[in-house]
């Protein structure tokens, strides 16, 4: 009997090695998989994006790649050759929008989130998860013809009662309008699964030593899920860097000089890659993969930060 019962697991050991070596192949396929789609995108992106500053196309001369990072004006080349392309101010006005739709749609979405996971009953909870889980999953094309039927309505109101000419209320603030409530499921979603995430032990000890549930949910429940929060931060701002469509419809397409003023005109990284895209060709055609080499260097330099900022957080709340 022993040796019979050696033979089996000695059996299902064998047996499990194998499926074990069968399951990591699996996966590592499927993580080479992914790894090279990114790579194929990265790769096509930027051959074609140093062509322009690499061949003097239509003998107009390259692309200066030093006046393309921090020049003030894109000349478009649809009514005569030029290499006079910069999106140095283009740059300036993505990360500006950014950081302003960061400042409506992250305390509204973590508030939201606090009330959804902490506050509200469960069966409003239960709807108000819905409608944030169903605002997540609506196409971007949406979001921008809101924003062009109604947001560009309310802001061009708003600027004539101010005694101020907009574009038809293309501008910045449409723009952050748009973004922030594009963003706001985003963020609340990871909010909240971050803070039901927090060991209700810690709540009851909050509230354990006299401090009230609204003290308890601000002090302690936020902090001890700031992580978690983080990180929803972080792809909502990657939402906002990476949206072309409903941005381009509000926008105002502004092609020379950055400015701080909300209800003027402005640019993106993205919208100046869709705007055009297939009516150019030549220069024109391929300084777009150019923006976007760019817009991919923008993003990872900026989740770089972001975590460097975010495994920070994560040190102090261990040290807390």
């Amino acid at each position: 009997m022993p040796d019979t019962l050696n033979y089996y697991q000695k059996n299902n050991s064998k047996k499990g090695l194998i499926i074990d070596r069968i399951a990591k192949n699996i996966f590592l396929s499927m993580a080479i998989l992914s790894s090279s789609f990114i790579i194929i995108i990265a790769g096509i992106i930027l051959v074609r994006g140093i062509i322009p500053f690499t061949t003097d196309n239509l003998g107009i001369g390259r692309v200066s790649l030093l006046r393309f990072l921090t020049g003030n004006t894109w000349l478009i080349g649809q009514t005569f050759a030029s290499n006079l392309y910069s999106i140095g101010f283009i740059i300036a006005s993505t990360l500006f929008i950014t950081i302003l739709s960061l400042l409506i749609s992250f305390p509204v979405g973590v508030l939201t989130a606090l009330f959804i996971a902490k506050v509200a009953p469960p069966s409003l909870a239960k709807i108000l998860r819905t409608v944030v889980e169903t605002l997540a999953s609506i196409p971007s094309i949406v979001f921008g013809l809101f924003g062009a039927g109604v947001i560009l309505k309310i802001v061009y109101d708003f600027s004539a009662l101010i005694g101020y000419q907009s574009k038809g209320g293309n501008s910045i603030l449409s723009v952050v309008i748009v973004l922030a409530l594009m963003t706001i499921p985003t963020i609340t979603t990871i909010s909240e699964v971050a803070i039901r995430s927090v060991d209700q032990s810690i709540e009851r000890g909050s509230l354990a030593l006299g401090a009230s549930k609204t003290q308890t949910n601000f002090k302690v429940v936020l902090s001890s899920a700031k992580s978690g929060i983080f990180t929803a931060a972080i792809l909502g701002i990657g939402r906002s860097l990476g949206e072309a469509t409903a941005v381009s419809l509000v926008a105002g397409g502004r092609r020379s000089g950055f400015s701080f003023d909300l209800l003027d005109t402005t640019s993106t990284l993205t919208t100046i890659m869709l705007e055009g895209l297939k009516e150019t060709t030549g220069i024109d055609y391929d300084i777009r993969f150019s923006v976007g080499l760019v817009l991919m260097v923008v993003i990872l330099l900026t989740n770089l930060l972001l975590n460097a900022v975010k495994r920070r957080v994560g040190v102090v709340n261990v040290k807390e």
